[in-house]
């Protein structure tokens, strides 16, 4: 399930449970929270990639450092 898929399950249920109180909730509100919901899950996805290329980047020059160190030249 992509990131829109997924923020519009969210909205959804959020509108169903919302509305077993009585109240009603626009398309316009829903499309509104899902959209809301879909930029907090492109975000936190976004961070948590800037960390595994943080990690690969430090692995990346340990390998380069120990090349230097092993290498015949």
């Amino acid at each position: 399930m992509n990131q829109n898929d997924h923020a519009i399950a969210i909205a959804n249920r959020f509108k169903e449970i919302y509305e077993q109180s009585g109240e009603s909730f626009s398309q316009e509100h829903l499309d509104e929270l899902s959209l809301l919901i879909e930029a907090g899950l492109d975000a936190a996805i976004l961070q948590k990639m800037e960390k595994i290329a943080d990690q690969l980047t430090s692995v990346a020059d340990g390998i380069r450092h120990n090349a230097e160190f092993t290498s015949p030249e």
